[in-house]
């Protein structure tokens, strides 16, 4: 089992943890591979752990009743997966899984909510957290409401390049078709639309980002307010390095 230290981690939040905290925590710390389509929250089940992403991307997708689907958000090493048990649920029916592999930190729910309730500092950085991924799901509702398939689509390709070491984003069209909640023919079109301003290369399951400020002017206002809402409230940069 290896040792953890604040200096030797990646993800953002346990970084940004008090150091005593830390220290509490870390005795139970297990480092996991994540390979693509691993699960981390399963829909309807107990939450057993919380994950604290180092590497790659993981999504969150809302499910419904007859089995429509469409993701609502993504967590890469500025976040962790589970929240829903810092707000007293110990189960949501939706789920969240790896879209591209990476790694983790696992911690027992039962010994994450006892540090989580006893210390209000860091009850109230958690809380901070919760409230910038519920802006980034509001966003989420409003860009599909308001915005082009290719402005939605600038804007997925945005966050996960935030949250993605480097500029290949290995991203399938299934998943894309996910993102945007629609055919995997109309991701093709939408990417074809994008490469045309060169602010993308699209090749089988990859994307890689030519152009960022190209991107944000596509995704033009439906993205920047909860990322910027997160390193206000977290005092953290959401980019990878």
């Amino acid at each position: 089992m290896p040792s953890f230290t604040q200096a030797s981690v990646r993800n953002r939040l346990l970084k940004a943890l008090p150091e005593a905290i830390f220290h509490r925590l870390e005795p139970d710390m297990e480092l996991v591979d994540l390979p693509t389509k691993q699960v981390l929250v399963a829909a309807d089940e107990v939450t057993s752990h919380v994950c604290f992403l180092e590497s790659g991307l993981a999504s969150k997708v809302a499910l419904s009743s007859d089995n429509e689907s469409i993701e609502i958000g993504h967590i890469g090493r500025e976040g962790v997966s589970a929240a829903h048990i810092m707000l007293m649920a110990d189960r949501t029916p939706n789920t969240t899984f790896m879209q591209a592999p990476g790694s983790g930190i696992l911690v027992p729910v039962s010994k994450f909510m006892p540090v989580f309730e006893a210390d209000s500092d860091t009850r109230r950085f958690f809380l901070r957290y919760i409230h910038a991924s519920q802006l980034q799901l509001a966003h989420s509702a409003l860009a599909n409401a308001r915005y082009s398939m290719h402005e939605r689509l600038a804007r997925w390709l945005l966050m996960s390049h935030d949250r993605i070491d480097g500029d290949d984003l290995p991203l399938t069209h299934e998943f894309l078709s996910l993102m945007l909640g629609v055919r995997r023919s109309g991701v093709t079109n939408e990417l074809h639309i994008i490469e045309g301003t060169r602010a993308i290369k699209a090749t089988r399951g990859n994307v890689r980002v030519l152009d960022r400020a190209k991107l944000e002017e596509i995704a033009g206002g439906c993205y920047g307010l909860p990322e910027r809402e997160y390193e206000r409230l977290l005092g953290l940069p959401i980019r990878s390095a």
